[in-house]
């Protein structure tokens, strides 16, 4: 099964930048890494049919701890970033994803799965809070087992 590893965030909002960080990480190790910073819509230039996406990204909750990281699976991808969890962009990437899906048939078939930390801190900063960098050995291994 093929595998694109997404890439989201930004790496000047302190823990928004955990996504790209990972993937670069994944990206060294030989993953097929895909940066798409906070542009989703980057991926309809680059996706080649792909079987399985794999989003890595910082989200928000009140609930749950800053670098509790989470493991969604496809519906649930689209159900839990609607309610209790947020993605850490203003147009989430998971609505522009399912954009996306709408308009490729090859990605509205492919499995998806969300890795994402919760932030502590989204502001101006390239650092990672200790939380979330302590959370990032988790993500590169779900990633790994995932691929």
């Amino acid at each position: 099964m093929s595998t694109l590893i997404l890439a989201l965030g930004n790496e000047l909002m302190k823990d928004d930048g955990i996504g790209l960080k990972a993937g670069r990480i994944l990206a060294e190790k030989g993953y097929n890494v895909l940066e798409v910073g906070t542009d989703i819509f980057r991926l309809s230039n680059h996706y080649s049919g792909e079987d399985r996406l794999i989003i890595i990204d910082a989200i928000l909750s009140d609930e749950l701890e800053p670098g509790s990281v989470l493991h969604l699976a496809g519906e649930e991808v689209f159900e839990k970033l609607k309610a209790e969890i947020r993605s850490a962009h203003f147009m989430g990437a998971i609505d522009g994803l399912k954009l996306l899906m709408k308009l490729d048939e090859r990605l509205a078939k492919a499995e998806i799965h969300l890795i994402g930390v919760v932030a502590k801190e989204i502001d101006l900063g390239m650092e990672l809070s200790e939380e979330v960098e302590r959370a990032l050995p988790e993500v590169i291994r779900l990633v790994e087992e995932l691929y």
